[in-house]
């Protein structure tokens, strides 16, 4: 059990989202508040569109290589967690993407984050985010859950009140509900196929801060664009969530695919064993 009189300061959530008003009456309320007013837990909400830098404020754009939906910039993204790190001593916060194609969120996972002093958060929205964020500026990526949602923000919701009650003297000696998770593949002009996550999202600038956007998706070859983006749907699947190819139907392409990115995982195959 721990002992109250010596409890840490208040941990920090700090939550990017275009919609920062949706978590006012969450804060208001319930657990939430109460961790918040014993002093327990501190929340900072951050609206994405402040960092952008036209007077619309622009936060997404149409996806390369074409396709349905809008895809957030990597510009206010990543300008919104340079801000809320900065002055912050070299120590790590861990910035946590909430996607359906991060790592299931049960409650091990829950109690790794509550031993953060600090947390940010970041809300996707639309089709994606740039996959530049979860690649070089996101440090963890998280899901919530066998289904689809509009956006982030009712999944850091859920981050938010699991780690709330498990800071000292918030619940005492009660214990939070574990959360399992979902990942869902979507090729444009394809069906849904069930036990697949979503293929990379790119959008403008095709060369951000050196890191640029495959070529592939400004190629404008239609079929090797859907041929890439089925490869890399798989290739993520594989790797973050094996187990949920475990109920889909593969092609023969397919079986090919994954016997490859198994090769080449492998390092008694890599090195000729």
């Amino acid at each position: 059990m721990v002992d109250l009189k010596e409890a840490p300061k208040a941990m920090q959530l700090d939550v990017v989202s275009i919609f920062p008003d949706f978590f006012r009456g969450i804060l208001d309320c319930g657990l939430i508040k109460r961790a918040q007013s014993g002093g327990q837990l501190r929340i900072l909400l951050h609206d994405l569109r402040d960092y952008t830098e036209d007077r619309h404020r622009t936060v997404d754009d149409r996806p390369f290589g074409g396709g349905p939906g809008m895809v957030f910039k990597p510009l206010p993204v990543f300008r919104a967690v340079e801000a809320i790190k900065s002055g912050e001593p070299e120590a790590a916060i861990p910035v946590i993407l909430l996607s359906p194609q991060g790592r299931l969120l049960r409650q091990p996972v829950v109690e790794e984050l509550s031993r953060h002093r600090r947390l940010i958060l970041i809300c996707g929205r639309y089709e994606g985010v740039d996959e530049r964020v979860a690649e070089y500026l996101a440090t963890d990526e998280l899901s919530i859950g066998d289904y689809i949602l509009s956006g982030g923000e009712l999944a850091a919701a859920v981050v938010m009140e699991s780690v709330a009650r498990l800071l000292p003297g918030v619940l005492g000696n009660e214990e939070s509900v574990a959360q399992d998770s979902f990942g869902l593949h979507r090729v444009p002009g394809e069906p849904a196929a069930q036990g697949l996550f979503d293929c990379p999202h790119y959008t403008r600038p095709a060369d951000f801060r050196g890191m640029r956007v495959p070529e592939v998706l400004l190629s404008g070859d239609h079929e090797e664009i859907r041929r890439w983006r089925h490869r890399r749907a798989l290739e993520k699947t594989w790797r973050k969530r094996p187990d949920l190819l475990n109920d889909v139907d593969f092609s023969e392409e397919d079986q090919r695919l994954l016997e490859e990115l198994k090769q080449a995982s492998s390092p008694i195959l890599s090195q000729g064993g």
